[in-house]
């Protein structure tokens, strides 16, 4: 990264000594260019406030090129291009971590989903009533629902409400089991 960023600071220092009698127009849709592929890449949600340095460093290019001042237009419209190649980098980075997160607690809630089930129907068998047991039954019902959003989530590309979607679920579902279990405590096995 450290090449990459003498690179372009080398190119800044050549452009800015040579003196720029042009607007630096081809700079300016380098840049554009790449905060759109930022974009497409997520770092408006997965990169904030790199996105956010690259668009601002672009409208400073902009506005610096309408004053005619072409040495800061091409400063900031190469600012801009390094920001958004960072916000497209950190992004998918960023995206990558979700998902990860996203696919490890879906397997994990679903599994207490199974866990709290088994021991709904165990508890209702054993003739506890209904009216204990409609709460925990319902939360369980609640948290597949969230499940089944984040799933939904997770087709579309949207890691980040698939996360929101999970957000309170595992409580939800601590909570189900814990109150199916004091409806229902365990009965020793054997003999």
């Amino acid at each position: 990264m450290g090449l990459r960023k003498s690179a372009s600071t080398c190119l800044l220092l050549v452009l800015l000594a040579s003196g720029c009698a042009e607007p630096p127009n081809k700079e300016i849709d380098q840049a554009q260019g790449a905060i759109d592929a930022a974009q497409a890449a997520g770092a408006d949600r997965y990169a904030i406030s790199e996105y956010s340095a690259a668009t601002d460093a672009l409208k400073n290019a902009n506005t610096a090129a309408a004053a005619s001042d072409h040495r800061l237009a091409l400063s900031y419209a190469l600012e801009s291009w390094e920001h958004a190649q960072n916000a497209a980098r950190n992004a998918a980075d960023a995206k990558a971590r979700v998902r990860v997160d996203v696919d490890h607690a879906s397997t994990e809630l679903a599994a207490l989903i199974v866990e709290g089930r088994t021991l709904l129907d165990t508890a209702s068998r054993a003739g506890v009533p209904q009216t204990r047991l409609a709460l925990p039954a319902s939360e369980l019902t609640a948290a597949a629902s969230h499940l089944q959003e984040a799933g939904e989530a997770v087709d579309r590309g949207d890691y980040l409400g698939a996360s929101a979607a999970l957000e309170d679920v595992r409580g939800q579902l601590d909570d189900a089991i814990a109150s199916i279990s004091d409806a229902h405590p365990a009965q020793p096995s054997g003999p």
